[in-house]
């Protein structure tokens, strides 16, 4: 039996919790393997709504084992309040259920005010982060003087890094006119956190390893999507992590080979959040019909999402970056009742037509969508478990976007809730 990543093939928001909660009845265990608490998955579970960010989303499941991988940067404070704001709704979160990786790297209120002071001396030109300084977290741990979760059990080398981490971000805050961060209440709050942290961390590389000896099923549940990736997404609008398939062995500390199945999440339309290129943005009646019907308001940040046509050209450069093996297709329901459906299928750049998102920021920004044409369907999907509950025009859809994408449609999610789900393929089984 394979083990399966989900990652997003758009920009994040694709619905991965709902599909991840839904896979991880057939997993053991269920890794974050990225990002940090920028991104926000959404669960719906027989009426209750559970709101994720740093939680790997299969907590909700009783007997799997969830893990915070080293590749994910991890605020502490904001771990504790959600395991002590799930607890609230009948979900108990132990170090029996929940293991944090003791190398990963820790987002500090310091990384917090930085990346804040960035945004606002940015005025215009600012990138769109949530301010949680995830950004900063990740540069530190490149510069090699982040903390990492298995210093808090050492007062004195803890010490000795906070030192070099103030010495280094205050002068950028006293720069960008923001006050300097304190040594003494800093370091009380590390010591502080320590022991109530500390019991959740672990060897996951080691962890993982006898899992995987064992015979055991891993899901590996990825955030933000395709394009937002580092390298890959559309730079500088992008998060500060790989976000493709192949950052979960990176990032937890398993083989490349043991990662198996790479399942895409997709909307079957396109949002993305905050600042960028988006080549079919529908800023009109149309994006706000979406917007409203789809609820496409961030989890973590509230904000409004920018609604647009499905966009083939970008989710087919994810499938085939990130070595997607299928498609989980998510809020079809959404686009009951539209008369005249667009889902772009090549660009216009420059009097040519290209079938790629070109890296230049320049280009990005430029490129005008080419859109094929289909009839909508009237009929709901909405909750719909089975293939035959589809309207015809809603497959015909479904058929022309795998065409488009390379890539078949695995899964399909017609409404927030756990069992509104049609499988096609098992992605534990391909």
């Amino acid at each position: 039996m394979a083990n399966v990543a989900v990652v997003g093939a758009q920009w994040g928001d694709e619905g991965k919790g709902k599909i991840v909660d839904w896979l991880s009845s057939r997993a053991d265990v269920v890794v974050r393997f990225q990002g940090g608490h920028n991104a926000g998955h959404t669960l719906v579970i027989d009426g209750v709504e559970y709101k994720l960010s740093l939680l790997p989303s299969g907590v909700v499941r009783p007997g799997k084992l969830s893990v915070i991988g080293n590749g994910v940067v991890v605020d502490p404070w904001a771990l504790l309040a959600e395991i002590t704001a799930i607890a609230g709704k009948g979900v108990e979160v132990t170090p029996e259920n929940l293991v944090v990786a003791e190398n990963a790297a820790l987002i500090l209120p310091v990384h917090g005010a930085i990346d804040r002071a960035r945004e606002e001396a940015s005025g215009a030109a600012k990138i769109g982060t949530t301010g949680r300084g995830i950004g900063p977290a990740y540069e530190d741990k490149v510069g090699r003087r982040a903390i990492r979760l298995c210093d808090l059990a050492d007062p004195e080398v803890l010490a000795d890094k906070v030192d070099r981490l103030l010495g280094h971000h205050n002068v950028f805050l006293r720069a960008l006119g923001a006050g300097p961060i304190e040594r003494g209440p800093f370091l009380d709050q590390l010591l502080e956190i320590a022991p109530k942290i500390l019991p959740f961390a672990g060897v996951v590389w080691q962890r993982l390893e006898e899992v995987r000896q064992a015979g055991k099923r891993i899901l590996f549940e990825g955030a933000q999507g395709a394009m937002l990736d580092i390298d890959h997404g559309t730079y500088p609008f992008v998060t500060s992590s790989n976000t493709v398939a192949s950052q979960a062995a990176t990032g937890s500390g398993i083989g490349a080979g043991a990662v198996g199945t790479v399942l895409g999440i997709s909307k079957a339309y396109t949002t993305r959040v905050g600042a960028g290129p988006f080549p079919t943005e529908q800023d009109n009646a149309v994006g706000d019909q979406i917007r409203e019907r789809g609820r496409e308001f961030g989890t973590v940040t509230g904000r409004k999402r920018r609604c647009g046509w499905f966009d083939a050209v970008l989710v087919r450069q994810a499938v085939k970056v990130g070595g997607i093996d299928g498609i989980a297709l998510t809020k079809l329901d959404v686009l009951d009742g539209i008369d005249n459906l667009q889902v772009c299928t090549a660009y216009r750049w420059r009097g040519e037509t290209i079938h790629h998102l070109p890296a230049s920021r320049a280009a990005q920004a430029e490129v005008e969508p080419i859109y094929e044409s289909f009839d909508g369907w009237h009929d709901s999907t909405r909750g719909a478990r089975s293939w035959r509950q589809l309207p015809a025009t809603a497959i015909k859809y479904i058929r022309r976007v795998e065409e488009l994408i390379e890539a078949p449609v695995t899964l399909l999610s017609t409404s927030p809730e756990r069992e509104d789900t049609i499988l096609m393929h098992d992605p534990f089984r391909d």
